[in-house]
């Protein structure tokens, strides 16, 4: 892992403390490597000495909540080993499962922890089962809930939680983190993917496996000259595709948030307005699209539409 010493250190401290809290939020915008984090510090949790222990991902002392395979069909190709969708949330189900786990004792030691990625994906009816388990934990069960957007997570639910601040990395580990994780990558594919990495290595690694430069040489111009004949836009239809891929789609409307946010350091006064308010759609879109089926093309021209009414000519950019 890179980065994030200060996390480490909260909670080395803690486990060596004689009570260590139940609940933990791991905070920090998405990709920033807290899921790796959570993995680890979990399975540091449940080890005990003398006792072999078996890898997080597989440890019987270390429970994972995360959406489960879109459908059947999805089961399949995650059992094959291929790329497969997911659900859109966690449901009341698997938490109601989990609670049933929880009445048993922990395997291989006194120590069990859930790790729950991400608790901005349950469902309403699953968070407030989840709180009866925060408040009443069984005895030498942790939670690790990762979250990437905490103010909107319930208030019940924070304060139940310590809250441990994940900050994006800076440029160099980001650099270094893309070339352990992609070193196949092109000069101008790994310039374009640190440039709307934002400090999130996990931002740089979507942009690049999901091939989004021309994308990206579209986003540019759009804010640089606007669109006034559509072309941009259509350009912009071609290079994010047609097809129905929600990673994809994250991935792309984060590159356009992460182009504005560039754009707000070079701009005056009247431009960082325009720019503030397209960040703020572009979030929003950005969190309504795992919940929508969007049309791919139509939601290029969305993109392209708002990226072109901050250039600095606007008639006709809308």
């Amino acid at each position: 892992m890179i980065g994030h010493d200060e996390p480490w250190t909260i909670w080395r401290a803690a486990m060596a403390g004689e009570r260590m809290h139940h609940g933990w939020l791991l905070a920090g915008r998405e990709g920033l490597g807290k899921a790796a984090f959570a993995r680890a510090a979990a399975a540091e949790l449940v080890a005990e000495p003398g006792v072999p222990q078996p890898p997080a991902d597989a440890h019987p002392d270390v429970l994972t909540l995360s959406p489960l395979p879109a459908n059947d069909d999805e089961v399949k190709k995650r059992d094959e080993g291929k790329p497969y969708q997911l659900k859109r949330s966690i449901s009341v189900d698997q938490v109601r499962g989990l609670q049933r786990r929880l009445n048993t004792r922990p395997t291989l030691g006194p120590r069990r922890a859930v790790i729950i990625d991400s608790a901005d994906l349950l469902e309403k009816s699953a968070i407030n089962a989840l709180l009866k388990s925060l408040e009443e934990p069984p005895q030498g069960t942790f939670f690790l809930l990762i979250v990437h957007a905490l103010g909107r997570l319930l208030p019940t639910v924070r304060s139940r939680c310590l809250v441990v601040r994940f900050q994006p990395l800076s440029d160099a580990d980001v650099a270094r983190a893309l070339d352990v994780a992609a070193p196949q990558l092109d000069s101008e594919t790994r310039r374009a993917a640190l440039a709307v990495a934002g400090g999130s290595p996990g931002a740089a690694l979507a942009f690049a496996e999901h091939d989004l430069g021309r994308a990206q040489a579209v986003y540019e111009k759009l804010i640089a000259f606007g669109d006034n004949d559509l072309a941009l836009r259509g350009a912009l239809a071609g290079a994010i595709g047609t097809r129905q891929d929600r990673e994809r789609i994250a991935a792309a409307i984060e590159a356009a948030r992460m182009t504005v946010v560039r754009a707000l350091d070079q701009a005056d006064d009247a431009a960082k307005l325009r720019l503030a308010d397209v960040h703020a759609r572009l979030v929003r879109l950005a969190s309504e699209a795992p919940i929508y089926n969007f049309d791919p093309g139509m939601l290029a021209m969305e993109i392209g539409a708002l990226l072109a009414s901050v250039a600095p000519t606007r008639e006709g950019a809308r």
